[in-house]
């Protein structure tokens, strides 16, 4: 289970919006026949991978244990269902790390499997299969993605000078790391804000990746300029889906950025009373990224969105680099609040703290909140 665990992480910039999943055949001896992991979405899953190994080698898979980090699927979904395969190679058990939380799944792949008499076990490989799928569990679980909010900030949690400064705050070895977070995430998020100030490319450059993740702006009003370097060039390598959230109709804009291939959509907020704020519902757009098949929201933005964010209890998770260094008043990780208590703080829960050379790295999880 450890070996089909660490083939799932292989797939971790890959099969998005399938799970990460490996699988690892052993014979009735104990040897390991078959390997495979999940391919890009549309491709074999990690169990026909694993099978096809096994056949390439010449090895029977008759009588075989499938070890595999997620339950096998029984609907036809892309692909057809694997415990289908798995019993018509003849394996005769089957160890799962956990039950798929796809509804069309959830536990029917298990009763097929058991209905043509092979054994299976549940359990072994849970919580690290869960890690590596967690956007995937949100969306089936949750109907929203798993928001991560990324900040690179100095110690006394400065991101940016007065005067809008902020490259490099941490250093070549910490941007590298945030990269292969970009990478993993189905969508990468940011507002119109940061696209004026910046002119950031926001695609994964630094890390080698099969596929760029999709680009989500927050941009109410339709000012993201057409030739914005976020829109890349023609020697871009690897073409990536660009979505503009709006809230407020503004025809000519609108026809320019579709122009250069970016597909704008309105998500119009309201008040209490029900009036239009004149801003995107960023609820609203989480949804409608659920149902575009987004399992990871991966977010650099600056204060103001990653402020309302936080506020509005969008967010899962804190991607924090912490630079050694001091840099006193400017731009903080999120502007909300004041607050008027301690009490009101959101509070979170260190989920891990490590060294990126010599920068700090935190990923921080708000307080009480369910990883499924």
């Amino acid at each position: 289970m450890d070996e089909a665990l660490g083939l799932a992480a292989s797939a971790l910039f890959v099969t998005s919006p399938n799970p990460r999943v490996g699988c690892v055949l052993v014979d009735a001896g104990g040897q390991v026949i078959g390997r495979g992991h999940t391919q890009r979405a549309g491709g074999a899953h990690a169990e026909v991978m694993a099978l096809r190994d096994a056949q390439a080698h010449g090895h029977s898979t008759v009588g075989a244990t499938a070890y595999v980090t997620l339950e096998p699927c029984s609907h036809q979904g892309r692909t057809g269902p694997c415990c289908d395969a798995l019993v018509a190679a003849g394996v005769r058990k089957v160890v799962a790390s956990l039950v798929d939380p796809n509804p069309q799944v959830a536990g029917q792949g298990i009763a097929r499997l058991r209905a043509a008499g092979l054994e299976v076990v549940v359990g072994p490989g849970a919580e690290m299969s869960r890690e590596l799928n967690i956007g995937f569990f949100s969306r089936m679980v949750r109907k929203m993605p798993w928001v991560r909010l990324k900040v690179a900030a100095s110690l006394d949690g400065t991101t940016a000078l007065n005067n809008g400064q902020s490259q490099w705050i941490t250093g070549a070895p910490a941007r590298v790391d945030g990269h292969a977070w970009r990478a993993r995430a189905c969508a990468v998020l940011t507002g119109i804000g940061t696209v004026l100030q910046d002119q950031p490319r926001l695609d994964v450059r630094l890390v080698d990746t099969p596929r760029q993740p999709t680009l989500v702006i927050v941009d109410s009003d339709l000012q993201t300029p057409p030739d914005a370097a976020l829109f890349g060039g023609p020697d871009t390598a690897v073409q990536r889906k660009i979505w503009i959230y709006a809230a407020n109709p503004h025809p000519e804009r609108q026809a320019a950025l579709e122009a250069r291939g970016a597909e704008v959509v309105f998500m119009p907020g309201c008040d209490a009373q029900g009036l239009k704020t004149g801003k995107v519902d960023l609820g609203a757009l989480l949804q409608d990224l659920a149902k575009r098949e987004i399992n990871e929201v991966h977010v650099e933005a600056g204060h103001k969105l990653n402020g309302s964010l936080l506020r509005e209890g969008r967010v899962d998770e804190l991607l924090v680099y912490l630079a050694p260094k001091l840099l006193g008043q400017g731009a903080g990780m999120a502007n909300f609040g004041p607050l008027t208590a301690l009490s009101q703080g959101l509070e979170l829960e260190f989920h891990s703290v490590e060294r990126v050379c010599l920068d700090l790295r935190i990923v921080a999880r708000v307080a009480g909140r369910s990883i499924f």
